[in-house]
């Protein structure tokens, strides 16, 4: 009979001590792995709160509106240079409201294809002091129609919005406004439908209000406009500017976003300075910066009375 090593008992020890050491280990590093996780988290957090607001200013529109007309130039699916304009649009939304600038974190949502190509929806979100309350959506095109640079069509609207989110980027609203830039609605080439109803399943039914921006350079107050005549934005008009009629709005064939979206079951109304631009106008023109300036002040002033600012 084979006598039993006296080292057995220890090694039968420390095998069980190893097999006890691996699961509290992993145990350990899993805790650890969730603590650093969150603790990332709440750092990515307290980033998204350290945002720079920066005061609605002509220079600062001539500036954009320059960029846009120049630089940028036309936007849309119909050539090279147009598909070059609209990635260009697309990082200078996101480069001047995202962390290095205004310091909102920006959520983009990829549009339909084309042609191998997927432009996004790009949103940045100033949270709201009541979770509970309808948020407020603010949605602007980005892009042009084919041949033209699109001054009212949208870089206007364009540089609006990009200036009333830095203005506000500090405030604490009782509901959530969130500044959606959308890559398609002007060119008839685009997916512009697939895009508007890819918009609408993001925002849900639960918006309180929708305000399409565009064309803000003509005059010093607002034209608001809605087919809902219940809209929260027709009430706040008398020192805004004014309501007028759809039909006064948008003639003929010309594309609405806002009514598109309204007819897609949302509380949609355009946010102006003027009716629809033709798809004859050259709209090349940039608008008198202090003009441009005011609107958006009215603008800003807009949101913050229905964000409860």
């Amino acid at each position: 009979m084979t006598e039993e090593s006296p080292s057995t008992p220890k090694t039968q020890r420390s095998i069980a001590f190893l097999l006890w050491l691996v699961p509290l280990g992993l145990v350990l590093s899993s805790g650890i792995g969730l603590w650093l996780h969150f603790r990332a988290k709440e750092a990515a957090a307290k980033v998204e709160q350290a945002r720079f607001t920066t005061a609605i200013s002509t220079d600062l529109l001539r500036d954009d509106m320059g960029k846009l007309l120049t630089f940028v130039g036309e936007r849309h699916v119909s050539s090279a240079a147009g598909i070059q304009g609209l990635n260009r649009a697309a990082a200078m939304i996101e480069g001047s409201l995202g962390p290095a600038n205004a310091g909102y974190r920006i959520e983009s949502i990829a549009g339909p294809e084309i042609a191998e190509n997927r432009w996004t929806i790009l949103i940045a979100t100033l949270r709201g002091s009541d979770e509970r309350a309808a948020p407020l959506w603010i949605v602007t095109p980005y892009d042009s129609r084919p041949g033209s640079p699109g001054a009212e069509a949208n870089a206007s609207g364009i540089a609006s919005v990009m200036a009333t989110a830095h203005a506000l980027a500090n405030s604490t609203p009782k509901r959530a406004v969130h500044f959606a830039f959308v890559p398609h609605a002007y060119d008839a080439e685009a997916p512009v439908m697939e895009t508007q109803d890819q918009l609408s399943r993001r925002i849900g039914k639960a918006s309180s209000t929708v305000l399409v921006v565009e064309a803000t350079g003509s005059r010093e107050k607002l034209m608001i406009s809605s087919r809902d005549a219940d809209n929260a934005a027709l009430r706040q008009a008398p020192d805004l500017g004014e309501v007028v009629g759809a039909d006064a709005i948008c003639l003929e064939d010309d594309f609405d976003l806002s009514s598109t979206l309204f007819e897609l079951g949302l509380p949609a109304a355009r946010i102006s300075t003027r009716p629809v631009v033709k798809a004859d106008e050259a709209d090349g023109t940039a608008p008198d910066p202090a003009t441009h300036a005011a609107a958006t002040r009215a603008l800003v002033a807009l949101i913050e009375r229905l964000s409860g600012s």
